[in-house]
Protein backbone atom coordinates (compact mmCIF):
# COMPACT_ATOMS: atom_id res chain seq x y z
CA UNK A 1 0.00 0.00 0.00
CA UNK A 2 1.01 3.42 -1.05
CA UNK A 3 1.73 5.41 2.25
CA UNK A 4 0.23 9.04 1.66
CA UNK A 5 1.68 10.54 5.06
CA UNK A 6 3.54 13.28 4.36
CA UNK A 7 6.86 14.16 5.13
CA UNK A 8 8.33 17.55 7.32
CA UNK A 9 11.90 17.52 6.33
CA UNK A 10 14.74 19.54 7.99
CA UNK A 11 17.08 20.74 5.73
CA UNK A 12 20.67 21.85 5.59
CA UNK A 13 24.23 20.58 6.31
CA UNK A 14 23.61 19.03 10.08
CA UNK A 15 27.61 18.01 10.87
CA UNK A 16 27.48 18.94 14.45
CA UNK A 17 23.98 18.98 15.41
CA UNK A 18 24.64 22.38 16.97
CA UNK A 19 21.79 24.74 19.08
CA UNK A 20 21.58 27.10 15.41
CA UNK A 21 20.87 23.40 13.99
CA UNK A 22 18.33 22.00 16.23
CA UNK A 23 16.28 25.20 15.80
CA UNK A 24 15.74 23.36 12.48
CA UNK A 25 15.00 20.23 13.38
CA UNK A 26 12.65 21.05 16.54
CA UNK A 27 10.63 23.27 13.46
CA UNK A 28 10.76 19.93 11.72
CA UNK A 29 9.53 17.83 14.56
CA UNK A 30 6.54 20.66 15.60
CA UNK A 31 4.59 19.20 12.31
CA UNK A 32 4.06 15.72 13.80
CA UNK A 33 1.34 17.90 15.29
CA UNK A 34 -0.17 18.24 11.79
CA UNK A 35 0.10 14.76 11.50
CA UNK A 36 3.44 15.06 9.00
CA UNK A 37 6.45 12.24 9.62
CA UNK A 38 10.14 14.25 10.62
CA UNK A 39 12.53 13.68 8.15
CA UNK A 40 16.14 14.89 7.65
CA UNK A 41 18.03 14.96 4.26
CA UNK A 42 21.44 13.65 4.64
CA UNK A 43 24.70 14.44 2.62
CA UNK A 44 27.33 11.86 2.30
CA UNK A 45 29.78 14.70 1.75
CA UNK A 46 30.00 18.15 2.97
CA UNK A 47 29.21 20.54 -0.09
CA UNK A 48 32.66 21.81 0.12
CA UNK A 49 34.05 18.42 -0.62
CA UNK A 50 32.22 17.97 -3.85
CA UNK A 51 32.08 21.58 -4.93
CA UNK A 52 36.11 22.56 -3.59
CA UNK A 53 37.40 19.70 -2.92
CA UNK A 54 38.29 20.80 0.58
CA UNK A 55 37.72 18.73 3.12
CA UNK A 56 36.10 19.98 5.87
CA UNK A 57 36.31 17.85 9.19
CA UNK A 58 33.48 16.77 11.02
CA UNK A 59 32.29 17.52 14.75
CA UNK A 60 30.32 14.31 14.84
CA UNK A 61 30.74 11.44 13.53
CA UNK A 62 28.29 10.01 11.13
CA UNK A 63 27.37 6.98 13.54
CA UNK A 64 26.62 9.71 16.15
CA UNK A 65 24.61 11.92 14.32
CA UNK A 66 22.71 9.28 12.95
CA UNK A 67 21.92 7.82 16.51
CA UNK A 68 20.93 11.24 17.81
CA UNK A 69 18.49 12.21 14.72
CA UNK A 70 17.09 8.54 15.16
CA UNK A 71 16.19 9.24 18.93
CA UNK A 72 15.07 12.39 18.46
CA UNK A 73 12.56 10.77 16.29
CA UNK A 74 14.00 11.40 12.31
CA UNK A 75 13.23 9.58 9.17
CA UNK A 76 17.13 9.50 8.09
CA UNK A 77 16.80 10.00 3.91
CA UNK A 78 20.32 10.06 2.85
CA UNK A 79 20.99 11.16 -0.68
CA UNK A 80 24.71 11.83 -2.47
CA UNK A 81 25.19 15.29 -2.28
CA UNK A 82 26.53 15.45 -6.15
CA UNK A 83 23.17 14.13 -7.35
CA UNK A 84 21.28 16.85 -6.46
CA UNK A 85 24.16 20.25 -6.74
CA UNK A 86 23.64 20.00 -10.48
CA UNK A 87 19.66 20.68 -10.01
CA UNK A 88 18.30 23.84 -10.77
CA UNK A 89 16.21 25.49 -7.23
CA UNK A 90 13.00 24.54 -9.70
CA UNK A 91 14.00 21.14 -10.50
CA UNK A 92 14.79 20.19 -6.56
CA UNK A 93 11.50 21.97 -5.20
CA UNK A 94 9.73 19.53 -7.87
CA UNK A 95 11.50 16.63 -8.33
CA UNK A 96 13.20 16.03 -4.94
CA UNK A 97 10.99 17.58 -2.45
CA UNK A 98 7.46 17.14 -4.09
CA UNK A 99 7.94 14.22 -6.30
CA UNK A 100 10.37 11.51 -4.47
CA UNK A 101 10.22 12.31 -1.35
CA UNK A 102 6.62 13.92 -0.65
CA UNK A 103 7.27 16.98 1.70
CA UNK A 104 4.06 18.77 2.97
CA UNK A 105 6.45 21.44 5.18
CA UNK A 106 10.42 21.87 5.03
CA UNK A 107 12.32 23.84 7.80
CA UNK A 108 16.04 25.43 6.77
CA UNK A 109 17.69 28.37 8.26
CA UNK A 110 17.64 32.00 7.16
CA UNK A 111 20.77 30.81 5.27
CA UNK A 112 20.05 27.64 3.46
CA UNK A 113 21.49 27.65 -0.04
CA UNK A 114 20.57 25.21 -2.58
CA UNK A 115 20.40 24.10 -6.23
CA UNK A 116 23.15 24.36 -9.00
CA UNK A 117 25.58 27.33 -7.67
CA UNK A 118 24.11 27.67 -4.87
CA UNK A 119 21.34 29.83 -6.90
CA UNK A 120 18.16 29.16 -4.65
CA UNK A 121 18.07 30.51 -1.03
CA UNK A 122 15.69 30.96 1.38
CA UNK A 123 13.52 33.51 -0.20
CA UNK A 124 13.38 31.04 -3.02
CA UNK A 125 12.65 28.15 -1.77
CA UNK A 126 9.47 29.41 0.32
CA UNK A 127 8.32 30.48 -2.95
CA UNK A 128 9.05 27.21 -4.80
CA UNK A 129 7.39 25.37 -2.54
CA UNK A 130 4.38 27.49 -2.12
CA UNK A 131 3.94 27.12 -5.78
CA UNK A 132 3.86 23.53 -4.85
CA UNK A 133 1.68 23.54 -1.34
CA UNK A 134 4.74 22.89 0.38
CA UNK A 135 4.86 25.01 4.27
CA UNK A 136 8.07 26.43 4.82
CA UNK A 137 9.70 27.29 8.24
CA UNK A 138 12.58 29.36 8.17
CA UNK A 139 15.10 29.77 11.15
CA UNK A 140 16.59 33.07 12.23
CA UNK A 141 20.22 32.86 13.69
CA UNK A 142 21.46 31.89 16.16
CA UNK A 143 24.11 34.21 18.64
CA UNK A 144 26.21 33.15 22.04
CA UNK A 145 27.77 35.53 23.74
CA UNK A 146 27.57 38.06 20.57
CA UNK A 147 28.76 35.40 18.21
CA UNK A 148 26.71 33.34 15.47
CA UNK A 149 26.53 29.87 16.08
CA UNK A 150 27.95 27.91 13.41
CA UNK A 151 29.77 24.56 12.43
CA UNK A 152 33.00 26.99 11.58
CA UNK A 153 32.80 28.67 14.73
CA UNK A 154 32.74 25.66 16.71
CA UNK A 155 35.20 24.05 15.10
CA UNK A 156 37.84 27.46 15.51
CA UNK A 157 36.93 27.24 19.49
CA UNK A 158 37.53 23.58 19.25
CA UNK A 159 41.27 23.79 17.41
CA UNK A 160 41.55 26.93 19.67
CA UNK A 161 40.78 24.72 23.02
CA UNK A 162 37.74 26.96 23.98
CA UNK A 163 36.03 23.86 25.11
CA UNK A 164 33.39 25.75 27.31
CA UNK A 165 32.01 27.67 24.22
CA UNK A 166 32.26 25.07 21.70
CA UNK A 167 30.02 23.01 24.20
CA UNK A 168 27.89 25.94 24.48
CA UNK A 169 27.43 26.00 20.90
CA UNK A 170 26.97 22.72 20.37
CA UNK A 171 24.42 21.80 23.13
CA UNK A 172 26.75 19.12 24.55
CA UNK A 173 30.94 18.70 25.19
CA UNK A 174 32.87 17.64 22.41
CA UNK A 175 32.61 13.82 21.85
CA UNK A 176 34.14 10.94 20.09
CA UNK A 177 34.13 7.09 20.46
CA UNK A 178 36.42 4.66 19.21
CA UNK A 179 37.83 1.54 20.32
CA UNK A 180 40.40 0.93 23.05
CA UNK A 181 43.54 -0.08 21.34
CA UNK A 182 46.86 -1.54 22.83
CA UNK A 183 49.62 1.41 24.59
CA UNK A 184 53.00 0.84 25.14
CA UNK A 185 52.00 0.25 28.97
CA UNK A 186 54.05 3.33 30.14
CA UNK A 187 51.13 4.81 32.00
CA UNK A 188 50.77 1.27 34.68
CA UNK A 189 54.73 2.88 35.07
CA UNK A 190 53.55 5.78 35.79
CA UNK A 191 50.71 5.55 38.43
CA UNK A 192 48.03 6.21 35.64
CA UNK A 193 46.91 3.34 33.41
CA UNK A 194 45.54 5.07 29.96
CA UNK A 195 42.89 4.05 27.44
CA UNK A 196 44.33 4.41 24.63
CA UNK A 197 42.08 5.51 20.59
CA UNK A 198 42.73 6.69 17.64
CA UNK A 199 40.46 9.47 16.91
CA UNK A 200 37.23 8.75 14.40
CA UNK A 201 38.58 9.17 10.94
CA UNK A 202 37.47 12.72 9.20
CA UNK A 203 36.26 13.81 13.05
CA UNK A 204 38.20 17.32 14.07
CA UNK A 205 41.08 16.95 16.08
CA UNK A 206 40.67 19.62 18.87
CA UNK A 207 44.12 21.25 20.39
CA UNK A 208 46.92 19.15 21.36
CA UNK A 209 47.08 18.97 25.08
CA UNK A 210 45.40 17.31 28.34
CA UNK A 211 41.66 17.73 29.11
CA UNK A 212 39.48 17.33 31.70
CA UNK A 213 37.23 14.80 30.44
CA UNK A 214 34.29 11.67 31.61
CA UNK A 215 34.59 8.44 30.14
CA UNK A 216 31.53 6.54 29.35
CA UNK A 217 31.58 2.71 29.53
CA UNK A 218 28.66 0.05 29.55
CA UNK A 219 26.74 3.47 29.89
CA UNK A 220 28.23 4.55 32.96
CA UNK A 221 30.18 7.66 33.06
CA UNK A 222 33.75 8.36 34.82
CA UNK A 223 35.72 11.35 35.80
CA UNK A 224 38.56 11.33 33.46
CA UNK A 225 41.64 13.35 32.21
CA UNK A 226 42.99 12.94 28.60
CA UNK A 227 45.56 13.52 26.71
CA UNK A 228 45.16 14.28 23.01
CA UNK A 229 48.71 14.54 21.10
CA UNK A 230 52.09 12.92 20.49
CA UNK A 231 53.52 11.99 23.25
CA UNK A 232 56.74 14.10 23.19
CA UNK A 233 58.20 12.61 26.03
CA UNK A 234 58.71 9.25 24.63
CA UNK A 235 59.07 10.51 20.99
CA UNK A 236 55.82 9.31 19.58
CA UNK A 237 54.46 10.81 16.18
CA UNK A 238 51.15 9.80 15.80
CA UNK A 239 48.22 11.85 17.33
CA UNK A 240 46.25 9.87 19.39
CA UNK A 241 43.72 10.03 22.68
CA UNK A 242 45.18 8.61 26.13
CA UNK A 243 42.70 8.76 29.02
CA UNK A 244 43.53 7.85 32.79
CA UNK A 245 39.78 7.15 34.41
CA UNK A 246 39.18 7.91 38.32
CA UNK A 247 38.22 4.87 39.99
CA UNK A 248 37.66 2.26 37.60
CA UNK A 249 39.32 -1.18 37.07
CA UNK A 250 39.12 -3.76 34.18
CA UNK A 251 40.48 -4.71 30.62
CA UNK A 252 38.75 -2.07 27.84
CA UNK A 253 40.62 -3.56 25.00
CA UNK A 254 38.64 -4.21 22.01
CA UNK A 255 35.63 -2.50 23.29
CA UNK A 256 34.19 1.20 22.81
CA UNK A 257 34.82 3.85 25.58
CA UNK A 258 33.12 7.05 25.09
CA UNK A 259 35.25 10.30 25.86
CA UNK A 260 33.68 14.00 26.70
CA UNK A 261 35.75 16.80 26.40
CA UNK A 262 34.80 19.00 29.17
CA UNK A 263 37.72 21.62 29.60
CA UNK A 264 41.52 22.11 28.33
CA UNK A 265 43.79 22.27 31.02
CA UNK A 266 47.23 22.57 29.37
CA UNK A 267 49.18 22.79 26.09
CA UNK A 268 51.06 19.06 25.26
CA UNK A 269 54.59 19.51 26.31
CA UNK A 270 57.93 17.60 26.62
CA UNK A 271 59.10 16.42 29.96
CA UNK A 272 62.68 16.02 30.72
CA UNK A 273 62.41 12.75 32.92
CA UNK A 274 59.54 10.19 33.33
CA UNK A 275 59.29 10.99 36.60
CA UNK A 276 58.69 14.78 36.09
CA UNK A 277 55.97 13.58 33.65
CA UNK A 278 54.70 11.52 36.32
CA UNK A 279 54.37 14.35 38.98
CA UNK A 280 52.84 16.31 36.22
CA UNK A 281 50.03 13.75 35.74
CA UNK A 282 49.15 13.24 39.50
CA UNK A 283 48.89 17.13 39.20
CA UNK A 284 46.49 16.88 36.04
CA UNK A 285 44.19 14.32 37.57
CA UNK A 286 43.32 15.89 40.50
CA UNK A 287 42.84 19.49 38.44
CA UNK A 288 40.85 17.45 35.97
CA UNK A 289 38.69 15.46 38.69
CA UNK A 290 37.78 19.11 40.06
CA UNK A 291 36.94 20.53 36.93
CA UNK A 292 34.87 17.47 36.18
CA UNK A 293 32.91 17.20 40.01
CA UNK A 294 32.65 21.47 39.80
CA UNK A 295 30.81 20.74 35.61
CA UNK A 296 27.92 18.91 37.43
CA UNK A 297 28.33 16.59 33.98
CA UNK A 298 28.44 12.84 35.75
CA UNK A 299 24.99 14.34 37.41
CA UNK A 300 23.30 15.58 34.67
CA UNK A 301 20.62 13.45 33.19
CA UNK A 302 20.95 12.11 29.90
CA UNK A 303 18.98 13.80 26.81
CA UNK A 304 18.74 12.98 22.86
CA UNK A 305 22.04 14.63 22.26
CA UNK A 306 23.91 12.95 24.89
Amino acid sequence: MCNTIKRALALGFFDGLHIAHQTVLQAALKERENGMRPAVLLFDKHPLEVLEGVEVPRLLTEADRDAILTRMGFELIKIGFADLCGLTPRRFAEDILKTRLNCGAVACGYNYRFGKNGAGNASVLRELCGQRGIAVSVCGQVSLNGLQVSSSTIRADLLAGNTAQAAAMLGRPFTFSAQVIPGEHRGHGLGAPTVNQYLPQKLITPRLGVYASVAEIGGERYAAVTNIGRRPTFGGENVRSETYIHAFGGDLYGREVRVWLLSFLRDERRFPSAEALKTQISLDALQALRAVNGSGFLSEEKNDFQ
